[in-house]
């Protein structure tokens, strides 16, 4: 199987590293194949040409900026996502870390690698093993900060 994983030269942070880890945690051996373009809004049609060209799945890895501007581009980045999964009719994981979800850059750092890391292997399961997620919903589990407790 083939896994794409597309970024952009507007992060502060190298979030592939992240999934290139989980995806060896995980043991896979599946090829990653990689596309960096300038910023969020470029990242639904990099994805869509990696999904047409043979990926099975991909990760969406963004950092909006904290200006009023950045959460719009950000929200049309998204829309743009939702659109080319449903072109190809395969997942796109949109792994999106806002600037000013952190109080410092350790902590956005520590966010990053939380929520790359822990998107990856949701693709790993989405592709390898369903029942992983099955096994997990309503758990209230998250990517980039603590889980919450579910509610019983």
């Amino acid at each position: 199987m083939k896994i794409g994983v597309c970024d952009t030269t507007f992060a502060k942070v190298d979030m592939y590293q992240f999934v290139k880890k989980a995806l060896r945690d995980v043991g896979s051996t599946d090829t990653i194949i990689r596309k960096t373009v300038p910023g969020i809004k470029d990242l639904p049609v990099a994805c869509k040409q990696l999904l047409d060209q043979g990926c099975d799945i991909c990760l969406a890895l963004g950092m909006p900026g904290p200006e009023p501007i950045d959460k719009q581009c950000a929200h049309e980045a998204s829309l743009g996502i939702i659109h080319a999964q449903l072109l190809t009719n395969k997942h796109i994981i949109e792994v999106f870390v806002h600037m000013d979800e952190a109080n410092n850059d350790k902590e956005l750092y520590e966010m990053c690698k939380d929520r790359a890391y822990k998107h990856a292997i949701n693709a790993y399961w989405l592709l390898h093993n369903p029942d992983k997620l099955m096994e997990r919903a309503g758990t209230g589990r998250r990517q980039g900060h603590d889980d919450v407790k579910p509610i019983r």
